[in-house]
């Protein structure tokens, strides 16, 4: 079975801590030194091994049993800092890892920087992060070194089985794991179109451009936004899949490295040309029509049934207010949040891009629109970048000349 260590002498007692933690009787557990658990002798096949890492013993232990209740799940460790999971990354090989940020002897950002140094293949790494102004910076810096996807720590709700914490966090493990990846990348027929790899601007004058984005999405966000040229002759609309601290730190750091301005949208705000506009956390944004080409961006918390918020449905849908005169951007992301707005753009003649899904930290979102026939073509970050470019004054006039 793999993952089973064989019996080490180390004395029984090295395996004291571990047990008496765990002491839910559902719990899948490989322990450092020994046997496999009693408490499920023999993992489902293909399951996912999970590390978890907290200098928290109760956010171990309440981690442990919320993951171990999916059958799919193998929990094959706990690590109490940083270091401590280095060790145990390479004694067992896990497919994920969940990584806290602040902890004693080797904080969560350093252990990261040295997983990222690993060789392939290297665990997925889901980083629990406060929720705070400084917990948003770190787990935002922790994506751009890395990190796959980021949850806030919310020991009560994790501590009590909230049903919605429990699916939200088990999904995710379940989508940034390496396996999932690469099912996704399978066509879902054999007989799928193949993907358009190119796409040149045709002279189209775009008025405005939204973007969607969810997991793994910050970093490409980043590569994407901050080379664009300050002539940009259209308003970016941005729903990112994130709490309202989290969006607001983003906007803040990418205001600082974009040459564009880069806001946290208000409600009833007039777009302007050459700014991103980041939807907060929490909210949904939509696109209104003015006279003169010209946009109003509505924040709202309605409708608050919504899976996502923000969700990108609602804004794909609104923008195709713009008709042929919309571009829409889809990132990576677990799900198919904006699908059903991607479609109603489409229909309207709005141009949609997919993220490559090989560059995708969980291919679904894009997936979603290139199997719904809606992607002019599915491109890597660089690409995209390079599109948004392309459209703005002075790359048309350097073209033309």
């Amino acid at each position: 079975m793999r993952g089973q260590l064989a019996p080490n002498p180390r004395p029984a007692s090295s395996q004291l801590p571990l047990n008496s933690l765990l002491g839910a009787t559902d719990i899948r557990i490989v322990f450092a030194y020994g046997k496999t658990s009693a408490y499920r002798k023999t993992p489902e096949a293909n399951t996912m091994r999970v590390l978890i890492t907290d200098d928290s013993a109760f956010m171990r232990k309440a981690l442990a049993a919320l993951l171990s209740s999916d059958k799919s799940i193998q929990v094959v460790d706990t690590a109490h800092n940083g270091e401590d999971a280095l060790k145990k990354i390479a004694l067992h090989k896990p497919d994920v890892v969940t990584l806290d940020l602040e902890m004693p002897v080797m904080d969560g950002l350093t252990c990261l920087s040295k997983i990222r140094l690993l060789p392939e293949p290297r665990p997925a790494v889901l980083v629990c992060s406060t929720l705070t102004v400084a917990g948003s910076q770190h787990a935002l810096k922790a994506l751009r070194l890395g990190a796959t996807d980021v949850i806030c720590k919310e020991p009560d709700q994790i501590g009590a089985g909230n049903e919605k914490t429990k699916k939200d966090i088990i999904a995710r493990i379940k989508a940034i794991a390496p396996s999932s990846k690469a099912a996704s990348l399978k066509p879902a027929s054999p007989t799928a179109k193949p993907i358009v790899r190119e796409w040149h601007h045709a002279g189209n004058t775009f008025d405005i451009i939204v973007i969607g984005s969810s997991t793994g999405g910050p970093p490409v966000l980043e590569s994407i936004l901050t080379p664009i040229p300050v002539d940009l002759a259209a308003p970016i609309v941005v729903a990112q899949h994130m709490p309202a601290l989290f969006t607001k730190s983003m906007s803040q750091r990418l205001n600082e490295v974009c040459k564009i301005r880069v806001q946290h949208a208000e409600n009833d705000c007039l777009l302007e040309p050459g700014v991103a506009y980041i939807t907060q956390g929490g909210k949904h944004s939509r696109v209104h029509k003015m006279a003169g080409n010209k946009f109003r961006l509505e924040i709202s918390p309605k409708p608050e049934t919504a899976l996502y918020k923000p969700s990108i449905n609602e804004l794909y849908a609104s923008a195709a207010c713009a008709r042929e005169r919309v571009l829409a951007i889809q990132l990576t992301g677990m799900g198919d949040d904006g699908a059903v707005g991607g479609k109603q753009l489409f229909s309207a003649g709005g141009t949609l891009l997919a993220q490559l899904g090989e560059t995708c930290a969980v291919y679904g979102m894009p997936k979603a629109i290139v199997e719904g026939g809606m992607a002019a073509a599915a491109l890597t970050p660089k690409e995209l970048a390079d599109a948004l470019i392309s459209i703005c004054p002075s790359a048309l006039a350097s073209k033309a000349a």
